[in-house]
C-alpha cells in the first residue's frame, strides 16, 4: 500500500514540477505517473552503477557530483518517455533538485502515516 501511495504522490510532485518550472513539461496524469515509474525504476538500477562509476569526481565535488546523476537520471527518463519533456541539461538539475526536495517531503509524510 505504502509503494502505490508513494507512487501516486511522485506522480503528484511531477505534476507540481512541471507547474513550478516551464522548463519541465508534463502532459497529463497518466504520463506522470509512468514518468514517475521511470524515474523510480533508473534511479534503483543505473543510479547505483553511476555513482560507483563517478565515486572520484563525488568525492572531489564533495558529494555535489551527486547531484548532476540526480539530473542525468531525469533528463534519461525525459529521453525514453514521450509525455515527460525536459528542455535541456539544466533544465533537469533544477527540474531534478525540485523533484528531490518534493520526495524528501513525500518520504516524511509517509514515514508519519506507516510507522
Amino acid at each position: 500500500m505504502k509503494l502505490l501511495i508513494k507512487w501516486l504522490l511522485s506522480a503528484v510532485a511531477l505534476l507540481t514540477v512541471a507547474y513550478l518550472y516551464s522548463g519541465v513539461q508534463v502532459a497529463s496524469f497518466g504520463s506522470a505517473m509512468i514518468a514517475a515509474l521511470v524515474i523510480g525504476l533508473l534511479n534503483a538500477v543505473l543510479r547505483p552503477v553511476l555513482v560507483v562509476l563517478t565515486l572520484p569526481v563525488t568525492i572531489v565535488t564533495v558529494g555535489l557530483f551527486l547531484f548532476v546523476v540526480n539530473g542525468l537520471m531525469f533528463w534519461a527518463a525525459s529521453g525514453i518517455l514521450g509525455g515527460f519533456h525536459v528542455a535541456g541539461f539544466w533544465a533537469a538539475m533544477l527540474g531534478a533538485l525540485i523533484y528531490s526536495v518534493l520526495g524528501l517531503v513525500i518520504e516524511s509524510l509517509l514515514a508519519r502515516l506507516f510507522p
